[in-house]
């Protein structure tokens, strides 16, 4: 069955899907006053889904027919002829991809300046799972080089990553609070991606795995929801307008020409924009990993 196709399918079923977990998730959220909506924050992430999907839809004939493809034809082996080793083994593959994507979006400024739109909500709820990084799609296709190198067909990768996708969505909520230990010990559950979504220090730039979290665990970046501190969302310096359309997308670019217009030299400049996101030259912010070690002191 064609890839392609089997993406329309996704689409026609999840659709009514997430309406009918959102939909129910916003009643639950009134009924028990708690809160986790609010319509502002929900149209923002509605506007930046759609966004992020304009730019995928223009570039991905680009990327999937052109790039990906050419990657393809250089494949020295192939698993098709065993599709379930071969559907297995795009999903690990791909869910490691999309872990160094996340780990690279979270430790290189520049990269960082696209994804921060993602965590600037001050809500955690189901449509944060929509609020995309709006020009990923005119890099993501990278990680997915590899495996095209592998044998895995462009359409197939895109397709797995859709699967996924669906997943890593279904995680962003409050009313599941622990899953089974078994499950969280190999794959992410709610408890640890509001941890990814927390500003507070000691979670900062923690549980990057969209659906395991054993990579976290193997690559030293993995943090479990503590009960003595409660997750507080959004960015350590929250946005003056956190609901203006253009700012939303663009407002840590500005940061960054902010930081090159600085009296430094060339190599300072760089740094600002591909080093961890707070770091300076001075001191006047810091890297997460600079807070934690702040933290440690006063404890």
């Amino acid at each position: 069955m064609p890839a392609d196709f089997i993406e329309k399918t996704l689409i026609t079923i999840t659709t009514p899907l997430y309406a009918v977990v959102i939909g129910t998730e916003i009643l639950f959220s009134h009924w028990y006053h708690k809160k986790y909506y609010t319509l502002k924050d929900t149209l923002i992430n509605v506007y930046l889904t759609i966004a992020n999907a304009s730019i995928d839809l223009l570039f991905r004939g680009i990327y999937l027919f052109i790039i990906l493809q050419w990657f393809y034809s250089l494949h020295p082996v192939s698993l098709e002829a065993h599709p379930y080793l071969y559907w297995f083994c795009l999903f690990v593959a791909e869910d490691l991809a999309f872990y160094f994507e996340h780990r690279v979006d979270h430790y290189c400024r520049f990269f960082w300046a696209v994804h921060v739109t993602h965590h600037s909500s001050e809500e955690f709820n189901l449509t944060t799972g929509f609020r995309s990084s709006v020009f990923q799609p005119l890099y993501r296709f990278i990680y997915f080089i590899p495996l095209a190198l592998l044998g895995f067909k462009p359409a197939d990768i895109v397709l797995m990553y859709s699967i996924t996708q669906i997943y890593g969505i279904l995680v962003h909520t409050r009313f599941v609070n622990k899953m089974p230990k078994w499950f969280e010990i190999l794959f992410v559950s709610p408890s640890h991606h509001r941890v990814h979504h927390a500003s507070n220090t000691i979670y900062l730039d923690k549980n990057m795995g969209m659906c395991l979290i054993i990579w976290d665990k193997i690559f030293g970046t993995f943090q479990e929801e503590l009960p003595t501190v409660p997750v507080k969302y959004g960015l350590t310096k929250p946005l003056d307008n956190p609901h203006h359309p253009i700012k939303i997308i663009f407002h840590e670019w500005q940061s960054i020409a902010q930081d090159l217009k600085k009296n430094t030299g060339l190599l300072t400049k760089l740094k600002y924009m591909f080093m961890p996101p707070g770091w300076s030259h001075d001191g006047s912010s810091q890297t997460a990993k600079q807070l934690r070690e702040e933290l440690k002191k006063h404890h």
